[in-house]
């Protein structure tokens, strides 16, 4: 039997640490003279205290560190109580969601994926609207310590290719990560301050330029109007576009950067693949948007690339509304973001390095049929990927393909259109954000689809947050008997 409580020690901890963070959003209100602070004041005297009684009561069950099953248990126990009393603020505050939209809204926060239950944005509190982009920024920090740090000691997807990367832990995972995050925090804390900095100094009022920044290095998305990014100008799709940039390249990079090692950077094969994509990429459909307008403007160009950006980093802001480009644009938007970022970045979907492993698998198997008698090894940044690996990754995409399938054939039983489940499907299985569609597409949100459809979206989220294969085996019955 799994000794649950070191698991809900660390739960207890990070619910009343969320609950801390609803002190921002209390001081915006307070700042912003609405009287929307009480609910956050509610809201966090509940969460605090919650979470520091399921802290107490685990406390005497508090080890040196985890074991494996305890690891499984606790990465998903973690995105699923967490996004509960992120959605406290929503039921009370002005919004008055019903616990499904505010959980919705809450798991799209924390998960990074961008989709809302809300419209009419403008008018929101701005306590609100930060809460929104705190959850998204607590969300981002998260993962990139869940893909260096639990990810790779749990094989799972592949991503024990990056042990050695990631810092090793020797199975002592909390001490570990510890160390980890307070290097992550830092980098991420830079990044999203120079963010801030760069949005107000090309014309953001600060709380836009704040809150924003929140939701661009997280790759998160949510914006504070309902025209997203629509409604800057130039400078400011330009700035965006590097950070989302940023945020999608691995963290362990920066921290070997600011260790003096440039290199490492400038070697990673993921990188080099991953800016190769965005150019050819956004080329491809500047040269669609040329064709079809008649002219090449730099607002075609900007379109294409800051929409590209969005979606392949799963942040999921739009600048314009793609699906009146055409029906090319529409599929190839959707592909776009089946692809995402680099592994150990806040961006979402498959990640960049599986498709090297597959390919680098391909190539192989065709050099092989060509030369019987030879022998290939697939190789990955000039290291022989070994068969753990291969088959974690093969697992993952299997996974990965079939749960987008059944997430959208349980949508279309909810009676949603095709166009809608697939595209909805893949938006939150991916964490991208906008599906495709007039309805859940850049210029609509989740606001009328029905409550049993968002629970299926919402749980779609959490899966694909944590790479499919950890959430698959904490269900499985062996899980629980050994």
């Amino acid at each position: 039997m799994i000794d649950l409580r070191p698991v809900g020690y660390v739960i207890g901890l990070l619910v009343a640490s969320l609950g801390i963070t609803m002190l921002g959003p209390l001081a915006a209100d307070l700042l912003a003279g609405n009287g929307h602070w009480f609910v956050f004041f509610e809201s966090a005297v509940i969460t605090i205290m919650t979470g520091g009684m399921i802290a107490l009561a685990c406390a005497n069950g508090v080890s040196a560190g985890l074991s494996l099953r305890q690891t499984f248990l606790l990465t998903s126990l973690v995105w699923l109580t967490l996004p509960v009393f992120g959605a406290i603020p929503f039921m009370l505050g002005a919004t008055e969601a019903s616990f499904t939209d505010a959980f919705f809204e809450a798991m799209s926060g924390l998960t990074t994926t961008g989709s809302t239950t809300f419209a009419g944005l403008d008018s929101l509190p701005v306590g609100l609207l930060l809460w929104r982009g705190t959850l998204q920024w607590l969300g981002g920090i998260g993962i990139i310590v869940v893909a260096m740090v639990f990810l790779p000691e749990l094989r799972v997807g592949g991503m024990q290719i990056f042990r050695s990367e990631a810092f090793e832990t020797m199975g002592k995972i909390l001490p570990r990560a510890g160390q980890i995050a307070s290097r992550i925090a830092v980098i991420y804390a830079v990044l999203t301050a120079a963010c801030a900095m760069t949005y107000l100094a090309l014309g953001m009022t600060p709380f836009n330029a704040m809150a924003h920044a929140l939701t661009t290095v997280s790759t998160g998305g949510m914006a504070t109007s309902d025209a997203s990014f629509s409604e800057f100008g130039g400078g400011i799709h330009y700035a965006a576009c590097v950070f989302m940039i940023l945020a999608a390249l691995p963290f362990v990079r920066y921290v070997q950067l600011l260790a003096g090692t440039a290199q490492p950077l400038w070697r990673d094969s993921q990188i080099r693949t991953f800016f190769g994509l965005l150019t050819v990429l956004a080329l491809l459909m500047t040269s669609w948007l040329w064709g079809r307008e008649g002219a090449l403007t730099e607002r075609a160009f900007r379109d294409s690339l800051f929409n590209i950006v969005s979606i392949i980093s799963g942040t999921g802001y739009a600048s314009a509304d793609y699906m009146t480009w055409g029906t090319f644009p529409v599929v190839m938007f959707f592909f776009v973001g089946l692809i995402g970022g680099c592994a150990g970045s806040t961006s979402c979907s498959v990640k960049v390095f599986r498709y090297q492993i597959l390919f680098s698998a391909i190539k192989s198997q065709i050099r092989q049929i060509h030369s019987p008698h030879g022998v290939f090894t697939p190789r990955f940044e000039g290291r022989p990927i070994g068969e753990d690996v291969f088959n974690s990754v093969i697992a993952f995409l299997v996974a990965f393909i079939v749960s987008l399938g059944i997430t959208a054939v349980l949508l279309g039983l909810t009676g949603l259109d095709f166009i809608t489940s697939v595209s909805g499907a893949a938006s939150a299985i991916g964490n991208i954000g906008p599906g495709l569609g007039q309805e859940i597409g850049p210029a609509g949100n989740f606001v009328n689809i029905n409550d049993t459809a968002k629970w299926i979206l919402a749980m779609a989220m959490f899966v694909g947050r944590l790479e499919v294969m950890v959430v698959l085996t904490v269900l499985t019955i062996k899980f629980w008997r050994n």
